[in-house]
């Protein structure tokens, strides 16, 4: 699995890219290769609220609909137009092209809270276990 470095990730699957205050979120390489072709996005409402660990979007494939949650508290500033006619983005550039939105963040001491890349992938190993 793809873990990169300099990202927050959380125990659902979900990373996030602080950019000073502003971060860019979307699930990870192990969450969409287990959800399989990604066939639909419901991202948030540009304008919401959002809480730490609190439902932001769903995410539909062809074998289930999984919620997503949001790594950190704070207003969704945008989101990822392209996946609206090309949801497969996830599949293909997890952490890149498919990002789902950007937020701006309410409290950056939130971080704590999230895993590295290195306790990330260590997570992950203990699930297969």
């Amino acid at each position: 699995m793809n873990t990169p470095e300099g990202l927050f990730y959380t125990k659902d699957h979900e990373w996030a890219r602080v950019e000073g205050k502003k971060a860019y979120i979307g699930i990870t390489d192990h969450a969409q290769s287990a959800l399989g072709d990604i066939t639909f996005i419901d991202p948030p409402k540009k304008g919401q609220q959002l809480k730490q660990g609190g439902f932001c979007a769903t995410v539909e494939s062809v074998k289930a609909a999984s919620d997503v949650y949001s790594p950190f508290s704070g207003v969704v500033l945008d989101v990822n137009r392209e996946l609206s006619g090309h949801p497969e983005l996830v599949n293909r550039s997890p952490y890149d092209k498919g990002y789902i939105f950007e937020m701006e963040l309410s409290d950056e001491k939130e971080k704590a809270g999230l895993m590295d890349a290195a306790g990330y992938a260590k997570y992950i190993e203990g699930l297969a276990e």
